[in-house]
Order: structure tokens, then C-alpha cells, then sequence
């Protein structure tokens, strides 16, 4: 294990005795866990650690972060690495995972270091739900800062756009608040561009009213792949709002997690979640059923609160790479594409989960001019996952899944932040957002963070590591 900077024991006593979490530094007990990312395959080597308790934490790491020349990461959750925290120092700030909720005014404060999962506890508790992604472990304010497309993503929208204010620690050590009447610049950039030009310690969002949903899987065999992905291009033009959907092409590992009949197959899953009257939703659903039996059905009315059955993520820490990009169409030739490199034949594909999102909707009305979110015409999201428990395995899952990239390219109408990682994502800035976006997210920068101390994120201007 290395870094590239060094701090003194008397220099972390002295910073610790103005904090309220801890300093965990190379050596001690717990280092390895709180620098680890939940992406395995990444591997970073803070100079420290903080476990931040506070937001008055966070803002006495940065002075020190200045004064001791290091430049300063972030995690909550560690999912979606983009710079690796070596030599720097990185802010974990697991520990502040409070959530409160106003029933009334329908909104909620979550703080930096809050899991979707906590967040949807208590907002059902209160008939009310967030925009969340798919994983109930992934960190609410960090996928909020990339644009946010979840289950209720056609009905209601993004989830940056249902940001109401920021809480933030600038690069030199202030404490802000954020809002559309309150630096409104940065509150443009927040919500769609990333987090890159302040530390966010908290957010407060927009809830909906939806307690129950109609979702979950058709699973079919691999061999029908082609014929459900045509007639799922077919069906969605049907589809009311209220019906978010995706295909997904899954070459399952024989795992525990799995169940038990699909261990180790190659299956095709038509997915989705309808958040109107469970009995429109199986209707809208039965031209499936009557077109061929599924492997499985596993659609039926739940909670909301179980809505992470539908995607069925991983929860613990696992060895992978995650790329993506929005596609301009669903044509023959990206069916066709889809289904050589998302099947397994033979064993020859090393990606677990090839999906595909339908998200046109309620995005698409949000107001262009309050976000920096640059997708809102897009229709199609593609995301790919391989997982990767060796050196060797992950250098083949990025390569295939550049060829798999270069394949689809005539079909690619960008990337969409959330869905890449790594050095991909540092370089990801000028794919993803138009070039006056790009000019004014660079702007952000260079007043919020002209010296590029926060260096965790996108690439916004040539050279430097930004937003």
C-alpha cells in the first residue's frame, strides 16, 4: 500500500481535537473499511480518513485539506468511484445518514451520507415516496447530484429535479445554503452536474404520493431474446406514464443470491413498475402472458416500499464495471447488438445484466433552465454490468465492454453520468453535457473551486479534474 502524501500523527491530534468523528489513518483499525469502495474492484489509499459526524466536521476537513496541500474526496456509499482517493484526504460521511420528513409540505431533509433505503423507510412510514434509484444501498444525495431515473422515472420525473435546496461546504471552508433564490448558479449545477464544485452535506427533496405499485419480472429464455426484444419495442408505444419499464438480457452467476432456478442460465427479463390501479397494470401487462407462458411471472401488487424487488441489485459490495449511454432508437441493428454481446454463447460474455431503460416521460417537461441535467429528450438508457473478482476478469469486462460500446456507437446519442465510472467517467463530461452546459459547469468550477481542490469528479475543462 502507498500514497503520495504523508500526514504527521501531530498534525491529524491536533485536527481531530476540533472534530466530532473520527480520523481513522493508514495503520489504524478500521482504515481498510472506511476507505473501500463498494465497487471491489477499486482500490484507493486516502493519506486519512474522516468520519465525518457533522457539517461544522466537513468544513474544518477542508481548511485542513488546504493549509496541508491535499486534495480532498468524498463518500458515502462508495458506489460509482470516478477518482480514486489516493494521497488525498477522504471525507466519508456514512455517519450522517439522518432523514426527517414533513408529511404535510411533502418533502424530505436527507443528509450526505443517507442510503435510499432509510430514506424510503421513512418516507412510506409517511404514505409519501422519493424518487430512488433501483439499489436501496446507493447513497441519496450522490445519485440525486448525477440526475436520478428510477422506477416512477415516466411519471414523475428526475430526481434532481425534485431537489428543493442544498446544504454545502465550499473549497475554502464556508458553509452555504443552496437554493433557487440563494446562489442559484449552484443550485443549477447541483442538480444534474455532479457535485464536484462543493461538498453537499445535506438536501432537501419532493416527495409523491404512492404506497403500492404493480411490478416486477417476466423472465423468458435467452433464446427468445431477439423476438421479446422487438415485441417489447412495440409495446412500450402502448404504455401510460404510469408504467416505467426496461429489458434486461442477465447472464446469472450460480450463486446463492440467485434463485435457484435460474442460477447459472442465461435469461431475458421484461421489467417494470406501474404506480397506477394494480389491475391496470396486470392489464396493461397481459399481452405478455397471452403471447407465451414466462419462465416466471413475478409481477404482482407490493408496498412501494419493496420496489428494489424489481431490479433485485446487489446490496453487499461486489468486484465489477458499470458502463452506459443513452441510445438514440431501439432499431433492428441495436436489437441485434444487444443480444450478441448481452447473451452468453458459450460463456463468452462476461457481462451479468445488459438493460435497457425506458424513461421518455415526465423528464422531458422538467424546467431546462433550473438544471444542469442534459438528457431530458432522451428515450432509451442502456446500462451494462460485468462482474470482475480478478485483475484479469475486470481487464476483460472493460475491453469487452468497449467493443460492445464501439459496436453501438452509430446508435449512441451520449453518456449519462450516473451510469459510467472510472476513468470513463473523468473523461465523460464532453459526451454527456452540450458544450454551452459544459462552458457553464466549467464557469461553476472556477468560481466555487479555482484552485481544483475538490478532485473527485468529472472533467469538465481540458487538463483539469472538475464538477
Amino acid at each position: 500500500m502507498t500514497t503520495s502524501k504523508q500526514i504527521s500523527r501531530e498534525s491529524l491530534n491536533a485536527l481531530q481535537a476540533r472534530l466530532q468523528g473520527a480520523i481513522i489513518a493508514p495503520g489504524d483499525p478500521g482504515y481498510d473499511s472506511a476507505r473501500m469502495a463498494w465497487n471491489l474492484s477499486v482500490q484507493q489509499f486516502p493519506a486519512a480518513v474522516i468520519m465525518a459526524a457533522d457539517t461544522a466536521d466537513i468544513a474544518e476537513a477542508v481548511r485542513f485539506a488546504r493549509q496541508a496541500g491535499l486534495k480532498v474526496g468524498v463518500q458515502a456509499t462508495g458506489h460509482n468511484v470516478i477518482r480514486p482517493a489516493d494521497g488525498s484526504l477522504l471525507i466519508n460521511t456514512s455517519q450522517m445518514a439522518g432523514v426527517s420528513v414533513d408529511a404535510a409540505a411533502r418533502t424530505a431533509r436527507i443528509e450526505a451520507g443517507a442510503q435510499w433505503g432509510a430514506v424510503l423507510a421513512k418516507t412510506q412510514a409517511a404514505g409519501l415516496a422519493p424518487l430512488l434509484g433501483s439499489s436501496p444501498g446507493v447513497g441519496a444525495v450522490a445519485y440525486t447530484l448525477g440526475g436520478g431515473l428510477g422506477w416512477l422515472a415516466r411519471k414523475y420525473g428526475l430526481a434532481a429535479d425534485t431537489a428543493r435546496s442544498f446544504e454545502v461546504v465550499t473549497a475554502d471552508g464556508r458553509t452555504l445554503h443552496v437554493s433557487q433564490n440563494e446562489n442559484a448558479d449552484l443550485f443549477w449545477g447541483l442538480r444534474g452536474g455532479g457535485g464536484g464544485f462543493a461538498l453537499v452535506t445535506a438536501m432537501e427533496i419532493d416527495l409523491f404520493p404512492v404506497t403500492t405499485i404493480f411490478g416486477g419480472n417476466l423472465v423468458y429464455p435467452a433464446a427468445l431474446a431477439g423476438e421479446v426484444l422487438r415485441r417489447y419495442r412495440e409495446w412500450i408505444g402502448s404504455l401510460p406514464l404510469e408504467f416505467t419499464t426496461s429489458v434486461a438480457l442477465m447472464n446469472l452467476p450460480p450463486l446463492p443470491m440467485v434463485p435457484e432456478f435460474l442460477r447459472g442460465k442465461s435469461v431475458i427479463m421484461v421489467r417494470g413498475c406501474h404506480c397506477g390501479a394494480p389491475e391496470e397494470g396486470q392489464a396493461l401487462l397481459q399481452p405478455w402472458l397471452d403471447w407465451q407462458a414466462p419462465l416466471a411471472n413475478l409481477f404482482h401488487p407490493m408496498p412501494f416500499s419493496d420496489v428494489a424487488q424489481v431490479s433485485n441489485d446487489p446490496h453487499d459490495p461486489v468486484p465489477g464495471h458499470t458502463t452506459g449511454a443513452w441510445l438514440r432508437n431501439l432499431s433492428d441493428s441495436v436489437l441485434d447488438t444487444l443480444v450478441e454481446y448481452g447473451v452468453s454463447n458459450n460463456g463468452s460474455s462476461p457481462l451479468v445484466s445488459t438493460e435497457v431503460r425506458h424513461v421518455a416521460g415526465a423528464m422531458a417537461s422538467g424546467d431546462r433552465n433550473a438544471a444542469a441535467f442534459p438528457g431530458r429528450d432522451q428515450s432509451f438508457l442502456l446500462g451494462a454490468v460485468g462482474m470482475a473478482p480478478t485483475p484479469e476478469l475486470h481487464a476483460r469486462v472493460v475491453a469487452f465492454s468497449n467493443t460492445f460500446k464501439r459496436a453501438l456507437q452509430p446508435h449512441i446519442s451520449g453518456l449519462y453520468v450516473n451510469f459510467v465510472e472510472g476513468q470513463e467517467a473523468r473523461e465523460a463530461a464532453a459526451d454527456s453535457y452540450p458544450p454551452e452546459t459544459l462552458q457553464r459547469l466549467a464557469a461553476l468550477k472556477a468560481q466555487y473551486d479555482p484552485d481544483h481542490l475538490l478532485d473527485y469528479s468529472y472533467q469538465f475543462t481540458a487538463g483539469h479534474d472538475v464538477a
